[in-house]
Formats: C-alpha cells, structure tokens, sequence
C-alpha cells in the first residue's frame, strides 16, 4: 500500500477521533505526532507503530507486525506493520488504538 494512501487513512483516524495531531515528513515517511510525540508514520510501505514496550512481545503475534530494526538493532517501543497488517480499516484503527494508548506514557522527543 503506498505510503500517502496510508498517511491519509491514519490522518482520517485522528480526526474523527477528535485527535488534535501534527503531520511531519519524517524518515522518508509521514509522522504522526500526538502532545509533541510520535504516534505512528508511515515507512517503507508499512507503518512504523509506538506502542507499549510491555505489550511488544504479545503483538507481534498480530499478522504482520514485527519488532522495528534499526540500525542493526531493535527500537523497544516502536513495530513494524506490513501491509497485511493494517490493509483492513479495522485493524489499522485496532493499531492507532494502541499507539494511542501508549502516548500518554511515552517520553517526548522535543528540544528543550
């Protein structure tokens, strides 16, 4: 699924949510960012999800969902989401779910 037909659907989702966010061209994808932190982005033809570290393990037991690798080495926090994972609107909106109900805890990136 190409990159800005997924960035559409997730802006789609915040909005009907109610969900006041900021859209950012970041790592040659869109970035969502909810309270000046990362939410989810689009990456590589997937999503790249923030989530709960607590629950990574349990969801990458979801169709395509995998640790995110950067660099050599897994980012704790962050999934990778192929497009089997989200082509579904219910399952994109189960993924936005989870990456907004971890933001609250997450730790902001912002410069001081």
């Amino acid at each position: 699924m190409e990159n800005h037909i997924t960035a559409a659907r997730i802006a789609d989702i915040l909005t009907v949510k109610g969900i006041a966010f900021e859209h950012k061209r970041m790592f040659g994808g869109d970035c969502f960012m909810v309270d000046d932190k990362m939410l989810a982005g689009t990456y590589k033809g997937g999503i790249m999800a923030r989530v709960d570290p607590a629950e990574e393990l349990e969801l990458t037991r979801r169709p395509g969902a995998s640790a995110m690798v950067h660099g050599g080495r897994a980012m704790s926090g962050f999934l990778m989401i192929e497009a089997e994972g989200f082509e579904r609107d219910h399952d994109l909106n189960f993924w936005i779910e989870k990456c907004l109900e971890f933001n609250p805890k997450a730790k902001s990136s912002k410069k001081k």
